[in-house]
């Protein structure tokens, strides 16, 4: 009686869903390596991951005030729109240069170390965060410091600009913003690392375009800005709109900012969180047991 043919898709299948089950699930042991991570980089500094905190508030100060000048722009309500972008851009370059790096300098803990490859990957994504997290605490200086300017309704980032609604309870949103963005880290992180293990000029690249794209991305400088220097017309705007990292940025900035909502930043976050998973899985389906003699 001939035998039944062994369906190998389904299996690596089920393989790859197991070991991101398994990797979430694993949080004590990612969670304990991502905090190490930070404090092995600030080992026998007299304050510590502060100089995180105090090199953000340094950056956003210099370039807050220098650019406001440049574009006339008053500092009141531009600090504050440069300083969230400068701390979400801090965790998406983050998630993108250290998660196409993850598996590599992983190395020895992928050989000896039986855990799934889904914690290397949220390692990351949890490092990123705690250092978020310290980042924000120029923020809630900036946000105390700035606070009559930008919970005021109708303030202008720029002048001639869209008048804004104001701080209210819409800061709420910038939760789920943040959870999109940690997801998003996450199938990054997947991909381009299982990718980079097998083509080591990836990191490379990815660091080369990442100096494009951070100017390319409203970051120092508001949307506003295009019309008034460019002139009226839509596809000044597409510009910005075909850059997909905008709209990750505009997510989590607008609610804390008190900037407007716009919910077609969701969906472009939503479809690409989807894709972007889709991808992922795909490369764990079909490379995920190749990693560790790629590395």
């Amino acid at each position: 009686m001939p035998e039944k043919p062994v369906v190998h898709s389904g299996r690596s299948s089920a393989r790859a869903a197991k070991d991101i089950r398994d990797g979430i699930a694993a949080r004590e042991l990612w969670g304990h390596l991502g905090w190490q991570d930070i404090k092995q980089r600030y080992r026998r500094s007299v304050i510590g991951p502060l100089w995180i905190t105090m090199s953000m508030g340094v950056t956003a100060a210099g370039l807050g005030f220098l650019y406001s000048q440049l574009f006339g722009i008053e500092v009141d309500t531009f600090l504050p729109y440069l300083t969230v972008g400068f701390i979400v851009w801090g965790f998406i370059l983050g998630c993108l240069t250290e998660g196409s790096d993850a598996f590599i300098s992983n190395e020895g803990l992928i050989k000896h170390l039986p855990a799934p490859l889904t914690v290397y990957a949220l390692r990351t994504v949890w490092r990123q965060t705690l250092m978020l997290l310290h980042n924000m605490l120029v923020y809630v200086v900036v946000l105390v410091l700035f606070f009559g300017s930008i919970s005021k309704s109708g303030y202008v980032l720029s002048p001639g600009g869209v008048g804004q609604p104001g701080l209210s309870w819409t800061v709420l949103l910038a939760i789920p913003a943040f959870v999109a963005l940690a997801l998003n880290g996450a199938w990054v992180t997947l991909l381009f690392g299982i990718i980079s293990t097998r083509y080591r000029d990836i990191p490379q690249v990815i660091n080369a375009l990442t100096q494009l794209l951070f100017y390319a991305t409203p970051i120092v400088w508001p949307v506003d800005i295009l019309t008034q220097k460019l002139g009226p017309g839509d596809w000044k705007h597409l510009i910005v709109e075909l850059n997909p990292l905008y709209h990750f940025i505009q997510v989590l900035r607008a609610p804390l900012i008190g900037s407007e909502q716009s919910w077609h930043h969701w969906v472009v976050v939503g479809v690409i969180t989807v894709v972007g998973w889709t991808l992922a899985f795909a490369a764990m389906r079909n490379y995920r047991s190749r990693v560790s003699y790629w590395v």
